[in-house]
């Protein structure tokens, strides 16, 4: 409790911390926590997990007034999810300090919103877009904010309105306390800092723990075609059976196109779209984390707020866009110590992606191959053949130099359909070719009867034929003998 103490923290949220089994600050707690105390205006830029949402969250606490009745902090998420995430968080150390917090979230019922702004919370966590349609329509007023959050700041100006958001920032009180947090921080990031934030007191923080990507994690990655992406998911989900997945996908539009792939396939399988309806996401996450989905399908920003502590599995269809993003996704899994797997699918030319990825954040991530079922490294691979032997399995091995071979799943149907039109294959053996003999022998006696047949039939046919009678030529009547013989032989 000390060292929270030291911190500038009062004794109920140090309590607090210490009652919930948070006895150590995170290092960018250690440093953000101070700087609001201070009163200045911070840029952050931390990895998922990191504990940014505590290192905003205690120093506006404990700084409300809960005699004001006004909203006097503001924080906005990109997502839905994350909104509510914080949210909880809010609660859970705010209700000691007597801090009323109210969510402000697309998908939910606006007048039961409006409702709520009535009983005065002091804090309110929301997307931009509904933030702003309140905002628009004289329901919520932020003139007295005191604290403005932006959570995943970078991802708030990509994907939102930038109407609306310079609209809904305008709206906030000019006097305030701005920060921006963010797991990734692209260079974009300086020119909104400088038109949102006070220059003369802005700190930057690029917190770099120890490890950017938890040890527990086994990184894996499989160069396979565009056009065989499908069959190695559907691999992957079978072999992890009863282990749900969350699958990323770079391109949103390509969502529901592979949402109904793997439904066809035979998968329980949901996708989480940013504009979805509140409730249809959250009953999405509910049955994700009973395990009643064999995946669910999303992209980085939806992804941003998931947080499922038994997570074991994340498949990228195509790599991250750059190494903070792949940090942010292989955070998915992993967590609390527990074991994860991230495995990554690319083409042979995208192999250079995760050569930088290992570089950068230091880390193996392992080739790997199917197998048997399996997911083997070549010494994996070559010791299985030497101990099976060599034929019949050499041949399912996958080239380690391309993508892996698709061993095909012909269902019974396809399977009748391929052999009547097999062709029979040459007997290689003397007893071989005796079986073969006897087997055909049958076959054989059929078939020549059949043309036997046949060759009677078209005699038959032939007789029934009219014949044409030859008419005996009129120059032959009272010729001699001889010249009647020489017309004959011409």
């Amino acid at each position: 409790m000390e060292q929270w103490l030291k911190l500038g923290l009062n004794e109920v949220l140090s309590q607090t911390l210490i009652e919930n089994g948070i006895v150590e600050p995170t290092d960018v707690q250690k440093q953000a926590i101070p700087l609001f105390f201070e009163g200045k205006d911070i840029a952050v830029k931390s990895q998922t997990g990191s504990g940014k949402t505590l290192a905003f969250l205690l120093p506006i606490l404990q700084k409300i007034n809960i005699e004001q009745k006004a909203i006097q902090a503001a924080i906005i998420a990109p997502t839905q999810e994350l909104a509510m995430q914080i949210l909880r968080v809010a609660e859970q150390y705010g209700a000691p300090l007597g801090v009323k917090s109210q969510q402000l979230i697309g998908g939910a019922a606006v007048s039961r919103q409006v409702e709520k702004l009535k009983q005065n919370p002091h804090l309110v966590v929301g997307t931009p877009g509904r933030m702003y349609e309140l905002v628009r329509n004289k329901k919520l007023r932020l003139q007295q904010v005191k604290f403005l959050i932006l959570d995943e700041a970078d991802q708030i100006f990509e994907l939102g309105s930038k109407k609306e958001i310079e609209d809904l920032l305008f709206a906030v009180n000019k006097y305030r306390q701005t920060a921006f947090f963010s797991a990734t921080y692209p260079e974009i990031m300086v020119r909104y800092e400088g038109r949102w934030t006070n220059k003369e007191t802005l700190q930057r923080l690029y917190v770099t723990p120890e490890h950017q990507v938890a040890p527990t994690i086994d990184h894996y990655y499989i160069v396979t075609e565009l056009r065989n992406k499908l069959d190695s998911v559907r691999r992957l989900l079978r072999m992890f059976e009863k282990q749900p997945a969350l699958v990323f996908i770079n391109d949103t539009n390509q969502i529901a196109n592979w949402e109904s792939k793997l439904k066809y396939e035979g998968f329980k399988v949901e996708a989480l779209y940013g504009d979805a309806d509140k409730q249809v996401r959250a009953n999405t996450l509910a049955q994700f984390k009973e395990g009643k989905l064999d995946a669910v399908l999303s992209t980085d920003v939806t992804a941003r707020g998931i947080d499922i502590q038994d997570l074991p599995l994340v498949i990228q269809l195509e790599p991250a866009i750059d190494s903070d993003h792949y940090v942010h996704r292989a955070g998915r899994t992993g967590r609390m110590g527990k074991q994860g797997v991230v495995i990554s699918l690319i083409t042979e030319q995208e192999k250079f992606i995760i050569n930088k990825f290992q570089k950068q954040l230091k880390i193996k991530i392992e080739q790997r191959h199917f197998f048997h079922g399996q997911l083997l490294n070549e010494d994996q691979i070559n010791e299985a053949v030497k101990l099976k032997g060599k034929s019949g399995v050499q041949a399912q091995k996958s080239k380690p130099t391309s993508a892996p071979v698709r061993i095909r799943e012909v269902n019974k149907a396809e399977q009748k359909g391929h052999n009547s039109k097999r062709v029979q294959a040459e007997p290689t053996t003397k007893r071989s070719e005796a079986d073969y003999n006897k087997k055909q022998a049958p076959v054989n006696q059929i078939a020549a009867e059949q043309a036997k047949a046949t060759v009677k039939k078209k005699d038959k046919l032939d007789s029934n034929k009219p014949q044409k009678k030859i008419k005996k030529n009129s120059k032959d009547k009272g010729a001699p003998k001889w010249l009647k013989a020489k017309r004959e032989q011409q």
